[in-house]
């Protein structure tokens, strides 16, 4: 690929694919026809860059891979060098330059899945379909934890189509679909979402409480289950009484940071500079991780509350969704609530008659866990590499298109909603959170309990099988416990050596092989490694290549090697993905002694 343009042609397929997404061309200057005005007169290229994911998905979902024509295309239509264009498609790993089958499987081979038997599903699935590359791919994990080990199947086309098979044990592939899929149940239809909140219906839950007991298509139902009460209060409230609210509560993000909500939120709301910008991250790619896709399927209306009171406590007349790839239910189901909701008036001008003019844009992800990291969100939204930003400046200051930005994930935002409709104080006295445990357990799920209940109790709930060995917290860049009596709070965890992270609940019997987990974790952070930093580009290899040295031969020098790269890692690069990729590995080797 080159700066410049080399004469490729879209095929027709294409070329109206990208019609479709961006309108027809206006002059040649943007791929039209070329007309004699056009050599005359020069017309100002005006970059639409931040729609350069938009129109990948598009051909890609359409014709299954991107070729040379497309990109020259999509690139004249968007006034982007047709280089960068190609770093930005094959950054994310479900786009395709080769030509491919129309249909793909993604197996996944992360951790819930290989604990769950997943192992056994790739040998199958790479005997009947050969080697990985063209019809199927190893994939990280797929946030269908709760019913593991799973596969999701892609297919292109007019519409797009996606299938999910979870558990994937039974996974048939005898009879190979002509493109080289894989024949299974469409996920058109409902999602299984009460199978995957064990406590589904139960009395006193404040955030999972519709969800499995209410129709997730329905804005009737949701609002006579309490929604959009929360924004009414809102608006009785006031932006700066909104934010109080969230202040006293107490509220910290959802995921992983856990920096104070209301304080992000009063910084961006007293930023001089408009416009300002909301943008929901919903790039949930932490493996072991699958609440906001539980939420997000469950209960999309509460999502779209919250994000528009966020918007009027912040002053933000534009929200951005960004929604995981590998989420084609949960994508879904948010397009429908967003399209429901601006035409019931509860997006777009004049909301409820209160003058709030706000409206949300849902973004896909395509494959990338650093996208989950809050500048690299920017940076993909923005049409470039989903690489992280060196901060300062923060996101409240300057962030998506250099203006200030609050950022939150799906949980910290339907948090808001009990805030409001609680109080404050009511709200802090039984503060919820949302855990998602697999692995070892009779009844994986999300599950929903008070801060400072403790780990023995969660699993209580859940039930473990066979003998309980060890429990990741946090999941890849979480750390290994053994000790269940750990209150599950930021304090307690961080006393115990962990994290909450995410909120994943991992839990590992006698059976799991240790020294192949923490393999599959130091492939995954190599993988996932956007290579910007030194430290985490090469630290992620280095660090896999040690443990591969000791699965086979321990040595006293590698321990030593391993240490060393990382505490680099952890002290030098540049976002929290190179940070905590040592998390685990340490924890296992001084708590667990894997290698002793």
């Amino acid at each position: 690929m080159d700066l410049r343009f080399r004469g490729a042609e879209p095929s027709e397929e294409e070329r109206a694919t990208v019609d479709d997404l961006l309108g027809p061309p206006a002059t040649a200057w943007d791929g039209g026809s070329r007309a004699e005005a056009d050599l005359r007169v020069a017309v100002r290229a005006e970059s639409r860059r931040d729609l350069l994911l938009p129109a990948l998905h598009a051909v890609n979902d359409r014709v299954g891979w991107i070729s040379e024509g497309a990109l020259d295309y999509i690139c004249r239509r968007l006034t982007v060098p047709p280089a960068e264009a190609y770093g930005v498609a094959t950054f994310y790993s479900l786009f395709s330059m080769e030509p491919r089958p129309g249909r793909v499987l993604h197996v996944c081979t992360d951790l819930a899945c290989q604990a769950k038997g997943g192992e056994e599903v790739r040998r199958r699935v790479e005997g009947a379909l050969g080697p990985q590359g063209r019809s199927w791919h190893e994939s990280p994990c797929l946030g269908l934890c709760e019913r593991a080990p799973a596969a999701l199947a892609l297919e292109a086309g007019t519409p797009p189509r996606a299938q999910v098979y979870a558990p994937a044990n039974t996974l048939s592939l005898d009879e190979p679909a002509p493109d080289g899929g894989t024949p299974g149940p469409d996920v058109t239809g409902d999602a299984p979402v009460a199978a995957a909140v064990p406590q589904a219906g139960q009395d006193g839950l404040i955030l999972l409480r519709r969800v499995g007991t209410s129709d997730p298509a329905s804005l009737d139902d949701y609002r006579a289950a309490g929604g959009y009460t929360a924004l009414r209060r809102a608006f009785e409230l006031g932006p700066a009484g909104v934010i109080r609210e969230v202040l006293e509560s107490g509220l910290v993000g959802r995921g992983g940071a856990a920096f104070p909500t209301g304080r992000k939120w009063d910084a961006a709301a007293r930023q001089p500079d408009h416009p300002h910008y909301l943008v929901c991250n919903a790039d949930e790619s932490e493996p072991g991780t699958f609440k906001d896709r539980v939420i997000m399927e469950g209960d999309p209306y509460a999502l779209v509350e919250a994000m528009t009171v966020a918007a009027y406590a912040t002053g933000c007349a534009k929200g951005y969704l960004y929604v995981r790839g590998e989420y084609p239910r949960a994508t879904a189901r948010l397009r429908h609530a967003i399209a429901t909701a601006r035409a019931r008036g509860l997006l777009g001008d004049d909301i409820l008659g209160k003058g709030l003019s706000f409206d949300i844009e849902l973004r896909r992800g395509a494959g990338a866990y650093i996208c989950g990291e809050e500048t690299a969100i920017f940076n993909s939204i923005e049409g470039m590499r989903g690489e992280p930003r060196s901060k300062p400046p923060f996101p409240v200051e300057k962030g998506l298109f250099g203006k200030p930005t609050v950022v939150n994930n799906v949980e910290t935002l339907v948090n808001v909603l009990p805030i409001l409709e609680r109080g404050a104080q009511a709200y802090a006295a039984a503060e919820p959170k949302l855990f998602c445990v697999s692995g070892a357990v009779e009844r994986p799920g999300v599950y929903e309990l008070t801060f400072g209940a403790t780990l023995r109790e969660l699993l209580e709930l859940a039930g473990t099988t066979g003998t309980t060995r060890a429990v990741l917290l946090g999941g890849a860049a979480g750390a290994f416990v053994t000790d269940l009596d750990v209150p599950l709070t930021f304090e307690g965890t961080r006393n115990a050596g962990a994290t909450l992270g995410s909120g994943v609940v991992l839990v590992l019997d006698d059976t799991v092989d240790m020294r192949r987990l923490l393999l599959r974790i130091a492939a995954f952070f190599r993988d996932e490694s956007c290579g910007q930093c030194v430290p985490c580009r090469v630290g992620t290899v280095r660090q896999e290549e040690a443990l591969h040295r000791l699965s086979r031969r321990v040595s006293d020098e590698d321990l030593v090697l391993l240490r060393e790269v990382g505490r680099t890692m952890r002290d030098a690069s540049i976002c929290g993905l190179g940070q905590t990729a040592w998390n685990a590995v340490e924890s296992a080797i001084d708590r667990l002694g894997v290698f002793g």
